[in-house]
């Protein structure tokens, strides 16, 4: 299930990523409900909200070094309570995937835009619910089994 989750997630974003690319150009927007969202392709040379932009080589040896992590940790986390367990495998799609785009081009293809947030794509999704369901797992998960 796990191995799954991962696969669907990672193609999904590809998929998503390629089809901006093919039918779009940079900087273009197209409104999906006026002035509230839009479907806006972005390259991010950076991390989350543009930051440390241009710092490819770091992201990619970042990328690869949870990559590692992952796999010698992860004997572990599948004893882990599911929220951590499919957290960890969300966390990681969405890195891998971002990873791809950064050691393709350098940037990041990003495309959601709601006009009030920078724009993001599905593997930022996936790797904030994979944090914030590694976090309820450890706030909340961790106490009922201590009890």
């Amino acid at each position: 299930m796990a191995g799954g989750l991962f696969i669907v997630l990672l193609a999904l974003d590809q998929f998503v990523k390629a089809l901006v690319t093919l039918t779009m150009v940079p900087g273009e927007s197209i409104p999906v409900v006026g002035g509230f969202f839009h479907i806006t392709y972005v390259l991010n040379p950076g991390a989350a909200f543009g930051i440390l932009p241009h710092q490819s080589w770091f992201f990619i040896l970042a990328g690869a070094a949870m990559i590692a992590a992952f796999c010698f940790y992860y004997p572990r986390l599948k004893q882990q309570c599911a929220y951590f367990h499919y957290g960890c495998i969300a966390l990681l799609s969405g890195s891998v995937s971002n990873l791809i785009d950064r050691v393709r081009s350098g940037l990041v293809i990003d495309f959601f835009d709601f006009r009030v947030w920078p724009v993001f794509n599905i593997a930022d999704i996936a790797i904030v619910l994979g944090v914030a369901s590694m976090i309820y797992a450890i706030l909340y998960k961790e106490k009922e089994t201590d009890e």
